[in-house]
């Protein structure tokens, strides 16, 4: 029977039960972390927040930096609590404002987070320091510091709670919270999943952080829905690029122009790692992605580049360019109707 998960929790649970010892979370230099173990790491996390005071629809504030661990963090807390990632580069002021507009419960943070921890503390927020288990497998890590109430016996989160708060950019006036629900992550991750065609066999190396939209729901949430792994990276990083391409073997990866364009300066000095680990799909979204790039990028790396279009308030895809041999239109997102293809699936 085709089970349709509705919460983050559930999606993690089913497929922990298909694949126990598939890849979930890799990252490099790391031995994966497998589903089975990821579920395990989440329900250890899970009790030691409710232990804490926290459960259903606290708001946990995240402050990492782009990896494994803080990918794994928000999947631990979205799975009892309300997720809140925050940008790591944050000044002090900036960490003041966003904890005291989400009313953070908990700051969960690295060690040595000088600016996020004093915002916190001047605000009464509680602290959990989080520390990479660096001799074990990817993404599992070590909570430690002040508690945050009285026990909690708040279990795992619901359809409708709120799984994950993100802030609107503010460019044109004070950022605004964006709640989203377990439902709305869920069906927004079998929505790219369908669009992409992705399978258990597919691997997406992730260079978008995990403080926006687009990295949560596009790289993490959509592979983890479909048993696919994600290879987690500290961030983007055109040096690395193709080291990364070549230890992860991915099937494809998503990014933002500006990257895919620095990914492009660099294909010259790196022909044979790209012909040897031939990719399925790139996937672009977050700006336009100027035409000469999209070329480019299918001319050198022999893979059609799917561009979509999101906001946070949708929790990411919105619309996308179908997979071929449909037609894509550089510079336009969306299906053809007139090619008679029939529209994606609601959200």
């Amino acid at each position: 029977m085709l089970m349709t998960p509705d919460t983050v929790y559930e999606l993690l649970q089913h497929r922990a039960g298909e694949e126990p010892e598939s890849a979930a979370i890799a990252a490099p230099g790391r031995a994966p972390l497998t589903y089975g173990a990821l579920l395990q790491h989440v329900d250890d996390v899970i009790a030691l927040l409710n232990r804490a005071g926290v459960g259903r629809n606290d708001r946990v504030a995240i402050v990492l930096p782009n990896g494994p661990e803080m990918a794994v963090a928000f999947l631990s807390v979205a799975s009892c609590a309300t997720s809140a990632p925050l940008n790591p580069g944050y000044r002090t002021g900036e960490f003041d404002f966003y904890l005291s507009d989400l009313n953070a419960r908990v700051l969960i943070t690295a060690a040595g987070n000088s600016p996020a921890c004093n915002a916190a503390r001047a605000r009464r927020i509680a602290v959990m320091e989080l520390t990479a288990l660096m001799d074990g497998p990817a993404g599992r890590f070590r909570l430690s510091g002040a508690d945050a109430g009285d026990a909690h016996a708040g279990g795992v989160a619901t359809a409708e709670d709120t799984a994950l708060i993100l802030h609107t950019s503010g460019t044109t006036s004070r950022p605004k919270i964006v709640p989203l629900t377990h439902r709305n992550l869920c069906a927004s991750a079998r929505n790219i999943r369908t669009t992409l065609a992705l399978t258990a066999d597919d691997r997406c190396l992730n260079v978008m952080p995990l403080f926006h939209i687009h990295g949560l729901m596009a790289a993490i949430l959509a592979s983890l829905s479909t048993g696919a792994s994600v290879f987690c990276t500290p961030g983007f990083n055109a040096l690395k690029f193709f080291a990364w391409l070549e230890e992860s073997r991915p099937s494809w990866y998503t990014a933002v122009p500006t990257m895919h364009q620095a990914i492009l300066g660099s294909t010259p000095d790196h022909r044979e790692i790209i012909a040897a680990n031939p990719l399925r799909l790139i996937r672009s979204s977050s700006a336009s992605l100027p035409p000469q790039v999209m070329a480019g990028l299918e001319h050198t790396f022999d893979a059609p580049v799917i561009e979509s279009y999101g906001m946070t308030e949708a929790s990411h895809q919105m619309a996308s360019n179908p997979l071929p041999p449909l037609p894509r239109k550089a510079g336009s997102v969306g299906p053809d109707l007139t090619a008679g293809l029939p529209p994606g699936p609601d959200l």
